[in-house]
């Protein structure tokens, strides 16, 4: 019987994509976690390589990590996570328990704990599921009267969505300054979800200025370190906290959430690459493919414009629409025939509903152009 073929192969060989049948993707569907969000940079792949040829004491490691990666934060202290929704999950466990070893055990089990966590209703979202894995009521508020009122003695701390499109009449009624000096107030912490903060950098120590308790955001998409790895931010104690909730910790309900050595060390060197990058070079660049894009579909007859930047963040955007019965193709069709083709684009639907939305920002310089080739095979 002949041998398979091994994963691990020379690197003139198939990529080890080809060789399990799969065909890898163009992205322009932006930092989603579904097409693998960000390609890890070669720099960041050989130092986890190196930091994996070695044993070395978890804790160590945590803590020189986690200094290094708060001074950059402007921070107390800071700890690398699993990705964001494990900062965020850790982080609520945190302020639930401080670094009493019987309530961390207990969770989620509440019982004689703070059992609430307030967030503003526009700022919910799929990923407050990890607010609610510590077993905590959600109270919504939608104004800075309610949530003042929502403060009480079984408050355990209040979540805000830390940047959001702008350009979906969604407002946020309590900014993060009101919500910061509310909180203060009443003594509640305030964790920041700033996955959705970047780029630029800029904005997360601007965000630590501004006195919130906690910030959690993603170690992989645009920063292109470990793709399941993230950054939990802030006061020590709830540092601390965090850090007793999970992972090594065998008796915390965030065991499941293993951080490595070798992920650490990756992200370590990621932002400290990325905290130095040139922003407005990069913008530029992601000014000038968008452009392109959008000249190659209006000379399809199509109907490309430029999307508003979010409120927080500038995230390049060209939605894209057509009078689909003239151009006898629907807007289900384009992915399709996007994804299916050759080489295979992920791109997303225009919010709107009909048309696409090229979001350019992780993908490579002259990628642009094969997606314009593809346009004009579908649409030429």
């Amino acid at each position: 019987m002949a041998a398979a073929m091994p994963l691990a192969a020379s690197a003139s060989a198939a990529s080890p994509y080809a060789r399990l049948g799969l065909r890898p993707v163009l992205n322009f569907a932006g930092p989603i976690t579904t097409v693998g969000a960000s390609k890890m940079l070669p720099e960041i792949q050989t130092v986890m390589a190196e930091a994996a040829r070695e044993f070395a004491v978890l804790e160590e490691v945590k803590d020189a990590v986690g200094a290094r990666i708060a001074r950059m934060c402007g921070t107390e202290a800071a700890l690398v996570s699993s990705g964001c929704a494990g900062a965020i999950a850790i982080g609520t466990y945190g302020c639930l328990t401080g670094n009493d070893p019987a309530k961390i055990r207990q969770l989620p089990d509440l019982t004689g704990m703070k059992t609430e966590v307030v967030i503003q209703k526009v700022h919910r979202n799929g990923y407050d599921h990890a607010v609610r894995s510590a077993g905590v009521r959600i109270v919504d508020v939608d104004s800075v009267e309610q949530m003042a009122n929502a403060l009480g003695p079984n408050t355990a701390m209040i979540y805000f969505l830390g940047g959001q499109r702008g350009d979906y009449g969604m407002e946020t009624p309590v900014s993060i300054e009101e919500t910061v000096r509310i909180a203060k107030r009443a003594g509640v912490p305030v964790l920041v979800d700033a996955a959705n903060r970047m780029p630029p950098w800029s904005n997360i120590p601007a965000l630590a200025a501004l006195g919130v308790d906690l910030m959690a955001f993603s170690g992989g998409k645009h920063i292109r370190g470990p793709q399941s790895s993230g950054v939990l931010a802030g006061r020590r104690d709830l540092i601390d906290a965090a850090w007793l909730n999970s992972s090594p910790h065998s008796d915390s309900n965030g065991r499941g959430m293993k951080v490595n050595k070798e992920e650490m060390i990756g992200l370590l060197y990621a932002l400290e690459r990325y905290s130095k990058l040139d922003f407005a070079a990069l913008d530029k660049e992601y000014e000038r493919a968008s452009a392109f894009l959008m000249d190659a579909c209006a000379k399809l007859g199509l109907k490309p414009e430029k999307a508003p930047f979010d409120r927080a963040r500038r995230i390049h955007r060209v939605f894209v629409s057509w009078d689909e019965a003239a151009k006898k193709v629907t807007t289900a069709k384009a992915v399709e025939a996007l994804m299916n083709g050759e080489p295979r684009i992920a791109v997303s639907r225009n919010p709107s509903g009909q048309g696409l939305e090229f979001v350019v920002m992780m993908n490579d310089a002259g990628d642009e152009k094969v997606l314009a080739r593809r346009m004009k095979e579908i649409f030429g």
